[in-house]
């Protein structure tokens, strides 16, 4: 088909349903010469979910105009996201994406053999590349580097050297993948722009970019692997696909961040070029749709019924998961899946009483070993040998309410602290601070800035004083009896604390609960816990 495309009809082609594009004259030029070369790289962190035939679609879309396709499993990036995926399981993570990946292609009729699989870790460990690591790190400022990667990397207060790192390795691999353009979402255009200005400080081309749209997940904000109810996982059964698509975001006649509708313009359209509404005979009956716009225009217009959509896309991802699924039913990869995503909730065999509850090999760190409780504040009193900070006395569910002295409560008004509901950390040894004997730790929500921004994390309507608060996932680990504070449990665990775009409190991505439900905060989007 390629052969027979011109060089307009590539580019049509290449940047369809595409959000932005940087660098259309260099494509342009190139497709009059050669084919373009092109690559996508994912971290290898989460399981991949559906809204990964998203990007497949559009790699079929390259393949068909003629593209030299790369696939980069970013296992080095991976690692260096705040450690996300942990060095010992990287290499089964990578085999897991590769052959998760290859099923989805296979599902949508992609052919492999035009395709090039590439491994982070096969150059980015050689001796040239991390030269030029070096001396990129040599002209990028930390801001920048900060900066690049503030949608795609996670951010915390203190930001370790390996998240700064991240932008400048991806820009990198561009000249060592030899590619014209690289693709992603549109998240990334920070690290996009980082690489258009500082590859040529280094000698190297400035590549084109090509950005795809964020396309929301079944709750309406952005599929994420972290919110289970957001996403359909590649091996959800039918039962679950239809659960979660039956809770899915779809209000009648709105198609504003509508992850069904998205679904069918990004995916399934580009794949099959038609959409089929199945419904009963007495409601019209099954109609086909040639252009995704003709649906969104009768969705608009309530024409077609929110289940309907739902049901009609409920057939048609299965369809594309079915391959998958059995691919999955061997041994072999039902292994690789257990091993690659070991179950958080297991206990790791032999592990010390008091040690704390299931990760596999990140069983040392496990957030079960945090005590956190609900609390009531009973009442606030101003420090009286210091401005910044606050007594207070909070009923956790004890005989003797706990006393927590905190500078972060001087940014926080005395009335709004009053009779609040909050989150303690409990099992912290106490210490003095200005002589009083703090015996728990205030846990907030903060955003550095002028002024800085704070707010208490708050339980569930609902919650009582001593209610356990737990982080998804790790329900059955045992907290410690206290922490050691040699050891540094809280703050290992600490970094990866962060409060989510839905204001979701959270640890690496999973979110901490009580029995009633999330832990939030007010408004403080992306901030930092402590």
């Amino acid at each position: 088909m390629a052969d027979q495309l011109s060089p307009d009809e590539k580019f049509d082609l290449i940047t369809r349903n595409l959000q932005e594009v940087l660098g259309e004259e260099k494509l342009k030029q190139v497709l009059q010469e050669r084919e373009l070369k092109v690559y996508w790289g994912t971290a290898t962190t989460g399981k991949p979910h559906v809204a990964y035939f998203v990007p497949m679609s559009k790699i079929a879309d390259f393949l068909k105009a003629g593209c030299e396709v790369t696939i980069l499993f970013a296992d080095l990036h991976a690692y260096l996201d705040n450690m996300k995926a942990p060095w010992e399981l990287l290499e089964l993570r990578v085999k897991y994406y590769e052959q998760v990946i290859k099923a989805m292609l296979e599902s949508i009729g992609v052919p492999l053999e035009k395709l090039k699989f590439v491994k982070g870790t096969d150059y980015q460990l050689s001796r040239e590349y991390t030269l030029d690591v070096y001396r990129l790190s040599s002209m990028v400022t930390e801001h920048d580097a900060k900066k690049a990667g503030a949608e795609v990397v996670k951010q915390v207060e203190h930001p370790l050297l390996s998240g700064l790192l991240y932008p400048g390795l991806q820009a990198l691999d561009e000249e060592y993948l030899k590619v014209d353009a690289q693709f992603g979402g549109v998240d990334q255009r920070k690290i996009f722009t980082l690489a258009e200005k500082y590859l040529p400080s280094l000698g190297y081309a400035k590549r084109a970019h090509l950005m795809n749209p964020m396309v929301p997940g079944l709750t309406g904000t952005k599929m994420s692997s972290s919110e289970e109810e957001s996403k359909i996982d590649l091996l959800d059964s039918k039962e679950d696909v239809k659960k979660k698509l039956k809770k899915a975001f779809c209000e009648p006649g709105n198609i504003q961040n509508n992850g069904v509708l998205s679904f069918v313009k990004y995916v399934l359209f580009p794949l099959r070029g038609e959409f089929c509404i199945k419904r009963d005979p007495k409601w019209g009956g099954d109609k086909v749709y040639t252009g995704f716009e003709e649906v969104e225009k009768d969705f608009a217009e309530e024409s077609v019924h929110p289940g309907d959509l739902k049901a009609s896309v409920e057939v048609a991802l299965n369809q594309l998961l079915d391959p998958i699924r059995k691919k999955f039913e061997s041994p072999e990869l039902r292994k690789l899946t257990n091993t690659a995503y070991p179950n958080p909730s297991k206990t790791r065999k032999g592990a010390k009483a008091g040690g704390g509850g299931g990760g596999g090999d990140d069983d040392e760190l496990a957030p079960s070993r945090l005590d956190i409780r609900v609390g009531k504040v009973i009442s606030v009193e101003k420090h009286p040998d210091a401005d910044s900070l606050y007594l207070e006395k909070i009923d956790v569910g004890e005989t003797e309410p706990r006393t927590v002295v905190s500078g972060l409560v001087a940014y926080v008004s005395q009335e709004d602290l009053q009779d609040r509901m909050v989150l303690l950390l409990c099992n912290l040894k106490p210490q003095k601070m200005r002589g009083i004997e703090s015996q728990a730790m205030l846990l907030c929500a903060s955003v550095e800035g002028e002024p800085r921004r704070v707010e208490p994390l708050d339980p569930p309507e609902g919650s009582s004083p001593g209610e356990q608060v737990f982080v998804e996932g790790y329900e059955t680990g045992k907290a410690d009896d206290r922490l050691n504070p040699k050891k540094k449990v809280w703050e290992k665990l600490q970094v990866d604390l962060k409060v989510s775009d839905e204001c979701v409190a959270q640890w690496k991505d999973k979110q901490l609960m009580t029995k009633l439900g999330q832990i939030t905060c007010k408004t403080l989007k992306g901030g930092n816990i402590s």
